[in-house]
């Protein structure tokens, strides 16, 4: 009897152990099977049509998307709403999905916001430098944030079409010298073996994040450069945009405090991957934890290159249920590929639909594609 019992027992086990891996196969790994290291990314579409350096992608429901990223006359033919042919980088444009996100068009090939007056002005409309551009949807508004010359605008729309005058951030922002107004220890632009001294010493704004909780609107901007660090800024959504105020966990993480050997480069420098900058947030909600892909960029690889060459994309996660709180980064960062002169890769556009994650970002220095997670073998 005893043997009989303890036989049934061991079916049962094996049955529902059985049940359980079944029911994990059937099920789509999330943000948090890619941090335990049970999921990673892959290539779903080589290429979806967009540019590779940016996009904010927003699923709408019936296989739709729009996506928003900045575009001038050079890169796709746009003119602003005044006519002009716009001057590169570009303004911000909006692109389209009809089939489930597998290929971008832009239907319009014009600004999306209007113009002052005509002709558009740069200082007034920022025409020639949208750059950068995230949008949050809440179900009752949009929310945007952008680059203008490294500095964070914001505005909001009722329907994501029309969009409303634009509010700093703060100010100042962007770069400035600190004789103009002091910056503290996190803001500061540092030394770099590449660089032979920098124009300006303080540093608020560069590519930007938004996020909404409840009535909260969460802004991420860089802060700081050599090393770089990761800040936001919160307040009421309804509110006024530019009395944001500073998170009161500054920073929430901080980028590689060293530049590291100056001879090594690719997958021997991706410790210090995100040395330079820590930039382009975009956030979601899994479970009990924030998720964040980020662009880490290492600056310049030999002395006065005159631009950044170093790009990788990095994770980073709430070490607890909240957005203003300590955060840990990706022991496995950079991600998807080893550091590289590659420009599209750090700024991830992170999609949950039906149960699926995908992420569009670079799949090569020409392309941008999108990504899904899957089990690992």
């Amino acid at each position: 009897m005893y043997w009989r019992r303890l036989l049934l027992v061991l079916i049962w086990m094996c049955a529902s152990l059985s049940m359980v891996q079944a029911q994990e196969l059937t099920t789509q790994p999330t943000l948090e099977d890619f941090w335990e290291g049970r999921a990673e990314w892959v290539v779903d579409i080589a290429d979806v049509g967009l540019p590779v350096g940016e996009s904010d992608t927003l699923y709408m429901g019936d296989g739709v998307y729009w996506s928003y990223l900045h575009a001038s006359n050079q890169s796709a033919g746009v003119i602003d709403q005044c006519g002009q042919p716009v001057e590169f980088p570009g303004c911000m444009t909006r692109w389209e999905s009809t089939d489930g996100g597998q290929s971008f068009t832009l239907p319009v090939a014009v600004c999306s916001m209007s113009c002052g007056s005509c002709p558009c002005d740069d200082q007034r409309d920022h025409i020639t430098a949208q750059q950068y551009p995230r949008v949050f949807a809440t179900g009752d508004a949009y929310y945007l944030a952008y680059e203008w010359h490294a500095q964070t605008i914001l505005r909001r729309s009722e329907d994501g079409l029309n969009w409303s005058d634009w509010s700093y951030l703060r100010s100042p922002s962007g770069t400035w010298p600190s004789s103009f107004s002091p910056c503290s220890e996190i803001e500061r632009i540092g030394g770099h073996p590449n660089i032979r001294g920098e124009i300006y010493d303080c540093l608020v704004g560069a590519p930007p994040g938004i996020y909404v909780e409840g009535e909260t609107l969460y802004v991420f901007v860089a802060a700081g450069s050599a090393p770089g660090h990761m800040r936001c800024y919160k307040g009421n959504r309804n509110g006024d945009l530019s009395e944001l105020r500073l998170c009161d966990t500054d920073p929430l993480f901080n980028g590689a405090a060293e530049y590291g050997p100056v001879d090594e480069f690719g997958a021997e420098a991706n410790a210090y991957f995100d040395f330079r900058y820590v930039s382009s947030a975009e956030v979601v909600h899994i479970g009990e934890h924030y998720y964040m892909a980020y662009e880490g960029v290492r600056g310049p690889d030999v002395l006065e290159r005159g631009m950044d060459t170093q790009f990788g994309l990095g994770f980073a996660r709430s070490v607890g249920d909240e957005i203003d709180g300590a955060w840990e980064k990706f022991p496995g960062n950079p991600v998807i590929m080893d550091m590289a002169f590659n420009f599209g890769i750090g700024h991830a556009d992170i999609l949950i639909v039906d149960g699926l994650t995908y992420m569009m970002t670079a799949t090569t220095q020409a392309a941008r594609g999108r990504y899904h997670l899957v089990w690992r073998d």
